[in-house]
């Protein structure tokens, strides 16, 4: 299933570089950074349970946002991308992580 993972990590507070960091590299264990704070994961319901728990457990809920969209298998025909930033086909293009 694919999901977009957005994030807003506040800076103002001491933690904040550390937490965007971390929030950062747990989206790179699972998926593709399409734009600084946006991941495309194409991930299977056990690996996204795992995921969601180590962003839930990073971030501070007063002062970050994260926001996760679930668009499933069937993601191809909701997916559109122009401009800049070739857009990655995760399923046909190599990817090295």
């Amino acid at each position: 299933m694919l999901m977009l993972i957005t994030y807003d990590i506040s800076l103002a507070d001491e933690g904040g570089a550390t937490r965007l960091r971390h929030i950062a590299e747990h989206c790179l264990d699972y998926g593709v950074r399409v734009q600084y704070s946006v991941f495309e994961c194409d991930i299977v319901p056990d690996q996204w349970v795992v995921l969601k728990n180590k962003l839930l457990n990073t971030y501070n809920p007063h002062t970050d946002s994260l926001r996760f969209y679930h668009l499933g298998s069937k993601w191809r025909g909701k997916v559109e991308h122009h401009g800049a930033k070739k857009a990655i086909d995760i399923y046909q293009d190599t990817l090295i992580l």
